[in-house]
């Protein structure tokens, strides 16, 4: 395998853009230059006003099948500071919406990062695990506390006692993802389109209140932006007109 063989790719498309995870020699499991370059991408788009969602996949039918671990030793040294945990952080951080869409195996690594997207779609053959047990590894403490949020507290547990895989619509069942789909690209599209045409300044402000980002201050200056942006206006003047609204409000607005 060639080192361009294992690399993030990114392809925008209209407003939205999408992270394509490749490393076909290892059913596209996380290197550690792409945990490193992970980061580097989000601060790009984030920065990118045509941007107003993010898919992250990955290539020829597999999400991510984990991680190369690479040193051991430096990697236990990095406990909850590890390359990985900071690749989690910013994608979780990340402004602007993230959906992850998940085919086959989202193991280890893979899970980590759709945890940290705000929304999973899966394919009817996605499967899902949680492998630190069978490694002898201490999963770090952001990603199980996020991973609990989500699922709750039973099943966090259960994914990470047993290392167990499961599938698809037992993720469904559990919140582990939001939809099991046929048509997997064409629901993702479907979703990252309208998100785009909705008012950014409502996605962005619901963005940050849900993932507990916002204090009373921040809050309370969402609300005068409402008020001042014209954005509330015009969605209503839209709704009462039957007509698309047209939304001017930009995320590069934001402080």
């Amino acid at each position: 395998m060639s080192v361009s063989d294992a690399e993030l790719t990114v392809e925008v498309t209209g407003a939205v853009a999408t992270v394509t995870i490749r490393n076909p020699a290892r059913r596209n499991a996380m290197t550690p230059d792409m945990w490193r370059r992970l980061p580097v991408l989000l601060d790009a788009l984030e920065a990118d006003p045509a941007v107003r969602a993010l898919v992250l996949t990955g290539a020829d039918g597999t999400f991510c099948a984990g991680a190369d671990l690479g040193d051991l030793d430096e990697l236990l040294d990095a406990g909850d500071h590890s390359i990985a945990v900071v690749a989690e952080e910013r994608l979780a951080a990340f402004a602007k919406p993230t959906v992850a869409a998940v085919q086959g195996p989202c193991v280890g690594g893979g899970c980590q990062l759709a945890v940290a997207c705000d929304l999973r779609l899966a394919a009817p053959d996605a499967r899902f695990g949680v492998p630190p047990a069978r490694l002898g590894l201490v999963y770090p403490a952001p990603t199980t506390r996020r991973l609990t949020r989500l699922v709750g507290p039973a099943t966090a547990k259960f994914l990470l006692f047993t290392a167990e895989l499961i599938d698809a619509e037992r993720a469904l069942r559990v919140g582990l993802v939001d939809e099991v789909v046929d048509d997997l690209a064409g629901r993702v599209a479907a979703i990252t389109t309208a998100i785009a045409q909705r008012s950014q300044l409502s996605v962005a402000a619901a963005k940050e209140i849900v993932d507990d980002r916002a204090g009373p201050a921040r809050i309370a200056w969402w609300h005068r932006k409402v008020r001042d942006s014209g954005e509330a206006r015009e969605g209503i003047a839209a709704h009462r007109e039957r007509r698309a609204p047209n939304f001017a409000w930009s995320p590069s607005d934001r402080p």
